[in-house]
């Protein structure tokens, strides 16, 4: 395998509100938010994590989960919610208190192992159990 180019640096996020978004993923996966540029670029730092940044987009749209048009997502965030369903049930509950709406919530009595949201700005994220 050849040597990578490079390294991740951090995951970018374009939203309206980057301060209100970054604590809500604190809220999700911990960390400490930074802000720079005059709060047009807000840095979530958490220990041991790569880096999540959100950056003001004054004209943002959010992408439409599920769509295969031009608005569809472009990615979306794998959180791993514990490895039983009752932690999967109480991350869900915690997010949806957060400000998560939920766009996927079928796991198919159990056996899908992963549910669908959208944070506050409207990007998808999973909240997964993992065994």
């Amino acid at each position: 395998m050849a040597s990578p180019v490079a390294k991740l640096r951090n995951v970018v996020l374009d939203c309206p509100e980057p301060r209100r978004l970054a604590e809500f993923y604190a809220a999700v996966i911990g960390g400490e938010v930074v802000e720079g540029d005059g709060g047009r670029w807000v840095d979530l730092v958490a220990p041991g994590r790569v880096k999540v940044s959100f950056q003001l987009a004054e004209d943002f749209t959010p992408p439409e989960w599920p769509r295969s048009d031009h608005n569809a997502q472009q990615l979306h965030l794998d959180l791993d919610a514990g490895s039983t369903m009752d932690e999967l049930e109480a991350a869900q509950e915690r997010v949806l208190a957060l400000g998560a709406r939920p766009l996927d919530l079928d796991d198919d009595g159990g056996k899908r192992d992963f549910r669908v949201y959208a944070d506050p700005a409207g990007h998808p994220f999973c909240l997964c159990r993992i065994d």
